[in-house]
């Protein structure tokens, strides 16, 4: 086998043993949920409806079809088993390791420093942000397309340069197979993720070293202004692909004014963040998922940071005839990181370990091929740089092990970022969201008044402590909290919902409506507002209009067993005989039960109820007994109701209730 197939073998499964453990790992509640968890559409994998949804949506603040569709094939192939998920990650950085080592070979023929830029890329542990989360699937999907367009344009470059060398220099040329190739790849990663849009810039780069289309002979000018020109089109689809991402971030109230994120303070950040991922480049230590932005930097701090910045820029210039390596791999990791760098705000980080694994792959070029020409120089033997490079690359593997440890799940991960970074309140924010759905609402409500307390402007953070209020039996603080959340947030459709089911809970029902209807105005896919309506609706008798926000309910997430189970509870129990309807209470029952494998108390509850309605006790009973099975075994509390049912059943009667509301509660509880 000759070397660089062996050597890429190798790479690849050193690879895919250190991030074996994700396969193990779970879902996040940061945007995970955005993509696989909370996404219906996604859920039901590759359907004609998702492709088109896929195409035309700017959910997650992006255009990016293609990583929708990722993830689609992962739930047509896998369900929500998010360890496979994992590994399909795994996968795709391996593959984007592979194809650098081959791209930098036919770059530059030396292998030894191709592989190990490879191998750093591969094992550093900055990068494990991009390969154990299952969000960031743009993220490796998209350098996937890119290092293939940036092959086939080595291609395409080497074989022009071969053309031009022997016959006349050319502005204007018909498109080869491989200038088309790179063109649609390019195309592809920018419908994975639209960082890659300095990719043409970077092919200029390519051109200077160590593509070498800049001869000494020619006139620099006129030869960049040709090589530009023949990238029209790459640049053309960068030019477009920053208009659709500024439309899709400004839409979902991702970019902040300038009054909220002062320029000086973007500038600030941005010359910070590039002297910390080359801080963490080389010492990659306290590392977290979320950095979030400081309102006040330190002035020596940024000073500091712009002079190194510009020494650095001046030294790599300096020596570009003699190493042009080190401008081209330092020019990449500032062009690279430009889109990310802070300058447009999204999100409130201050930087992100994700944000690095392209970029990097500039630094790691600079150190091999300088490594390289020292050796070279200096007549140094085989032996000391291979066991030097052997402890750098050993230890960025047991660094990524230990990484990879952080990213089990949401406890594990946040509770470690709280603990390496100061006042971060998202990932407070998210430990605490982490705890709710753990039952411990303690620990949930300290977390989310801790992040109050860092960031008492943002009106999610409001929101959630209004629901773990609720949950801890306290809905009149919780309405402050909501009424804070729209105030500081009136397009937050969650927040209105959450604000009008309490409000409907306490029985002021004209202004749960109010909330409601604004959560169905702000957000028409949401079924949530609906379903609430119709709960609002039956607590005042108004059954007709109940249902029909039901069927609503419906129509938006035909497929949710919760909202099933609930419209065939209605149907089966209500008293009121007009409303009643036993057969599609059953009908509603038998879906939701086949959606959870009869396996969820809730849902063989209501199934039990529906058979009763259609004077089927034995079924009846058979279900409701299955309820009582797996919620004993679930260890729910107060199973008095089941046993009622039961009872009523053994006796051939059917369930009947009524859900008008008998709260005792005032029910003007706010002035407005």
């Amino acid at each position: 086998m000759p070397r660089p197939r062996l050597i890429a073998l190798l790479l690849a499964l050193v690879t895919l043993a250190a991030y074996l453990p994700v396969a193990g790992d779970s879902f996040l509640n940061l945007d995970d949920d955005l993509y696989v968890t909370n996404n219906r559409v996604v859920q039901h994998g590759l359907t004609r409806a998702g492709i088109k949804w896929a195409f035309t949506t700017l959910r997650a603040s992006h255009w990016h079809p293609l990583t929708w569709l990722s993830h689609m094939l992962d739930c047509e192939l896998f369900g929500l088993n998010a360890g496979a998920q994992h590994c399909i990650n795994v996968v795709f950085h391996t593959a984007n390791a592979v194809l650098l080592l081959l791209l930098l070979f036919r770059l530059t023929g030396a292998l030894w420093p191709s592989a190990l830029v490879a191998a750093l890329f591969a094992w550093h542990p900055l990068f494990v942000e991009s390969v154990a989360w299952i969000a960031q699937r743009k993220n490796v999907l998209s350098t996937l397309f890119g290092l293939l367009a940036l092959s086939a344009y080595t291609r395409y470059a080497q074989k022009r340069s071969k053309d031009e060398s022997r016959a006349r220099e050319s502005n204007f040329h018909l498109p080869t197979l491989d200038y088309s190739l790179a063109l649609i790849f390019y195309a592809l990663g920018l419908m994975s993720k639209p960082m890659l849009v300095t990719l043409p810039f970077l092919m200029l780069l390519l051109d200077y070293w160590p593509l070498q289309r800049f001869p000494p002979s020619a006139s620099r000018v006129r030869l960049l202004f040709r090589l530009a020109l023949e990238k029209w089109p790459f640049f053309l689809l960068t030019a477009i692909s920053c208009v659709v991402t500024f439309i899709a971030q400004r839409n979902a109230g991702f970019v902040p004014t300038f009054q909220e994120v002062p320029l000086d303070v973007r500038l600030g950040n941005a010359l910070l963040s590039y002297a910390l991922y080359l801080g963490k480049a080389v010492w990659p230590a306290n590392l977290a998922v979320i950095y979030p932005l400081q309102s006040q930097l330190p002035s020596a701090e940024v000073a500091a940071a712009a002079v190194f910045l510009m020494v650095a820029t001046w030294l790599a210039w300096r020596a570009r005839r003699r190493c042009p390596y080190l401008i081209v791999g330092w020019l990449w990791f500032l062009g690279m990181l430009a889109p990310v760098s802070g300058l447009v705000q999204d999100y409130g980080e201050a930087l992100s370990d994700r944000f690095t694994y392209v970029p990097l792959i500039g630094v790691f070029i600079a150190v091999a091929f300088g490594i390289k020409d020292l050796l070279a120089r200096f007549q140094i033997g085989v032996v000391p740089p291979a066991a030097a490079a052997g402890l750098a690359l050993g230890s960025c593997l047991v660094l990524t092990e230990h990484q990879l440890n952080y990213w089990r799940n949401n406890e594990t991960l946040f509770s470690h970022a709280i603990a390496v970074t100061k006042d971060n309140f998202i990932a407070h924010n998210n430990l605490g969201v982490e705890f709710l759905t753990q039952n411990r609402q303690a620990e949930a409500l300290a977390n989310f008044q801790e992040a109050a307390r860092i960031k008492p402007d943002w009106a999610d953070i409001h929101n959630n402590l209004g629901i773990a209020l609720c949950q801890t039996d306290n809905p009149e603080k919780a309405l402050v909290e909501y009424f804070k959340a729209v105030q500081l947030n009136p397009n937050l459709s969650l927040a209105h919902n959450n604000f009008g089911k309490v409000l409907a809970q306490l029985g002021c029902f004209q202004q749960a409506m109010n909330q409601l209807n604004e959560a169905a105005r702000l957000d028409p896919a949401d079924p949530w507002p609906h379903l609430e309506m119709a709960n609002a609706l039956l607590k005042q008798g108004r059954d007709a209009e109940a249902i029909g926000q039901l069927r609503e309910t419906l129509r938006l997430d035909p497929d949710n067993y919760e909202f099933l189970a609930f419209a065939a509870h209605v149907l089966a129990a209500e008293e009121n005989p007009e409303v009643r309807n036993g057969k599609t209470a059953l009908w509603l029952a038998l879906k939701a039960y086949a959606l959870t494998d009869g396996k969820q108390p809730d849902v063989l509850d209501n199934l039990g109820m529906a058979f009763a309605g259609t004077g089927d006790f034995t079924n009846a009973q058979a279900a409701t007994l299955s309820a009582l099975h797996f919620a004993t075994a679930a260890k729910m509390k107060n199973l008095e109701p089941l046993r009622q049912r039961l009872e009523l059943y053994k006796k051939h009667q059917p369930w009947r209730e009524s859900f008008l509301f008998t709260n005792t509660t005032p029910k003007e509880i706010l002035k407005n």
